[in-house]
């Protein structure tokens, strides 16, 4: 839904970086379900989605038995984020039956809300399984670091953007498929990402799936624009997203490569729809995310 963009701080660590992501999700209990999200340090303009997604999840699952997992999400975004202040999340307690636990939450700012949330929890039991076999990819071994990439090319980045484009980030990314602002080209409409933690990130299972919810909404939404040939350094685009679903449907560690496999199959009427499937390095589908956004072009000043 929104930029995170922030400007670069001195130099900091892998661990620190990881460390600072996860006192950013850790949200502070204010009263009963009711909780309150820390800014992005330096954060300036509108909230990145994925965070107000993860603290939203964090806040729910803070009511809900240790025992249960969240298994799925849906978010909608009303408004955008201002990162001036912090965000405050209201948690209801709609269910909790034999192995499920349902919990809306609400994300405010200013006295208005920004994001609801629905999401639900279950108590881990064995069943049935198949799955969509992993495509073949090439190991991110092999492949270039996304921030050596963004490092080449910074000098074409409007000035404005340039901090934000070369922050140091939590996560490690390795692009299969070159992006527009790489290419310069249209493409087809999937893209193929490998990511992982730049650090380890413990063993609280709940803050990993919390940092699979805040890093999911990264690269999606682009993918719809691939075929068009657009770039956000050239063109006058306006990008957010209007709504976020993510089901959880195995184990995972952030800290451990993930490939993130998109595609977009329609866009029209000023909005983009895209998927995504996540799969462990050893070909598991652990999670699947769905998203529409809106994608414009802006008319010129």
């Amino acid at each position: 839904m929104m930029n995170d963009q922030a400007p670069i701080a001195a130099a900091r660590t892998p661990d620190q970086l990881v460390d600072d992501l996860r006192q950013l999700l850790a949200v502070e209990q204010i009263d009963v379900d009711l909780y309150r999200g820390a800014r992005q340090p330096g954060g300036v303009g509108r909230v990145y989605g994925g965070q107000v997604i993860a603290q939203a999840l964090v806040a729910a699952g803070l009511s809900t038995p240790a025992e249960r997992i969240v298994h799925s999400l849906h978010a909608y975004f009303m408004r955008p984020g201002d990162e001036e202040v912090p965000i405050i999340y209201r948690v209801a307690r709609d269910h909790d039956g034999g192995s499920f636990s349902t919990r809306r939450v609400i994300a405010f700012q200013h006295g208005k809300p920004i994001l609801t949330m629905t999401s639900s929890f279950q108590t881990l039991e064995a069943g049935l399984s198949h799955q969509s076999e992993m495509p073949d990819t090439p190991a991110p071994e092999t492949l270039v670091d996304e921030a050596d990439q963004r490092r080449a090319v910074a000098a074409q980045v409007p000035e404005r953007f340039r901090e934000w484009f070369l922050r140091p980030r939590a996560f490690e990314v390795r692009l299969v498929d070159l992006p527009p602002w790489l290419s310069g080209a249209a493409a087809a409409p999937t893209q193929r990402i490998w990511f992982r933690a730049v650090a380890p990130v413990g063993d609280d299972a709940r803050m990993h799936r919390a940092m699979l919810g805040y890093l999911s909404d990264m690269y999606l939404l682009g993918t719809s624009t691939r075929p068009h040939g657009v770039n956000w350094m050239v063109d006058a685009m306006q990008t957010a997203s209007l709504d976020h679903s993510m089901w959880l449907h195995d184990d995972i560690r952030i800290d451990d490569w993930l490939l993130y496999v998109t595609d977009s199959p329609w866009a029209g009427r000023g909005r983009g729809f895209a998927r995504g499937e996540i799969f462990s390095r050893d070909g598991r589908l652990v999670a699947s995310v769905a998203q529409e956004g809106l994608i414009r072009r802006r008319n010129p000043r």
